[in-house]
């Protein structure tokens, strides 16, 4: 069976989980060989073989740290011409789009971006993805080269599959534009103790209609006692209610989890762009015509002010 490149997604070792998503994904279309970059490479091993990952090819170097992009991409590039593999698969956050676009263009392949979906086709993976703002779902295969394939999170379910996960240390030979735009500071994010916005399974989001920052209490509330992420509207977010980093849509973030809940939005098509693949999605809003209810599994008309608070404490009391 033809061999898969999965690119790694890893804090110090910590494998995040739209990697395992790609093992799962890759299993469908040949056997996953995964590439971890930088400190704690090899300390990865043990999860991806867990997931997956027929082998794992490290490579630690101080590049890939204070440097942008350009190292991790000389890196796959050395990987694709060590594996010869049937696909590369990256997972689609900002810095892996642009990693996957640089590799595709130096190995002279198709790209897809922004898939949801993975399967084995006669003529190579088959991609699905959702477009023109998630109203219509296509299928694409790449025609020239090794496909390159970066994938939304939550677009499958992680699945243990435990093979073999040989350590192989793989030779990189870093460009000239490697150390091109240089890493000169570090800040840490202030952590709020719920999950990374895109790769959460549950999102609340909060629109025009929660009336101020002040009020955004009552949708981390709700979020909180889901263990979810917190998501907001363009519209609250430029109204300066809640930081721009945890805007959903098509300026903003683009979400896929398994239950999205949209409180005071009114579904306009910038919002929904980002946020319609959601596997369930509930609306909480007090006008019946929001365009939000065209594409909800569960509509509520009603003040968010009364159903909000009452579903953070329904959930409190059920969960005991």
């Amino acid at each position: 069976m033809a061999e898969v490149l999965v690119y790694v997604d890893h804090v110090d070792g910590a494998v995040r989980k739209p990697t395992l998503e790609l093992l799962t994904l890759a299993r469908r279309v040949g056997e996953p060989v995964a590439v971890a970059l930088g400190d704690g490479a090899a300390d990865t091993a043990a999860t991806l073989a867990e997931y997956g990952a027929v082998k794992v090819l490290t490579h630690e170097a101080a590049e890939y740290d204070d440097y942008l992009v350009v190292p991790k991409v000389d890196a796959l590039h050395a990987a694709v011409e060590a594996v010869s593999p049937a696909a590369v698969l990256v997972p689609s956050s900002g810095e892996g789009k642009e990693i996957a676009a640089r590799l595709a263009l130096r190995i002279g392949s198709g790209i897809i971006t922004d898939a949801v979906d993975l399967e084995a086709g006669d003529e190579g993976p088959v991609a699905t993805q959702s477009v023109f703002a998630a109203s219509f779902s296509t299928k694409s295969r790449v025609s020239k080269g090794t496909p390159v394939i970066t994938v939304k999170p939550n677009s499958a379910a992680v699945e243990a599959a435990p093979a073999a996960g040989a350590v192989e240390a793989f030779a990189v030979t870093f460009s000239e534009n490697a150390t091109g735009t240089k890493v000169t500071a570090r800040a840490p994010r202030e952590s709020t103790g719920r999950p990374e916005l895109t790769e959460a399974a549950i999102v609340v989001s909060g629109g025009r209609g929660v009336n101020g920052a002040e009020n955004f209490g009552l949708i981390e509330a709700l979020a909180d006692s889901l263990g979810a992420a917190v998501g907001a509207s363009r519209a609250a977010v430029d109204a300066g209610w809640y930081p721009h980093t945890n805007q959903v849509g098509q300026t903003g973030k683009s979400v896929s989890p398994q239950l999205y809940i949209a409180s005071g939005i009114s579904g306009a098509i910038q919002h929904r762009a980002g946020m319609q693949t959601s596997k369930t999605i509930v609306a909480i809003n007090k006008d019946a015509e929001a365009p939000i209810f065209d594409l909800v599994d569960y509509g509520v008309v009603g003040d968010l002010f009364d159903v909000v608070p009452q579903l953070t404490e329904e959930i409190k009391t059920r969960k005991g």
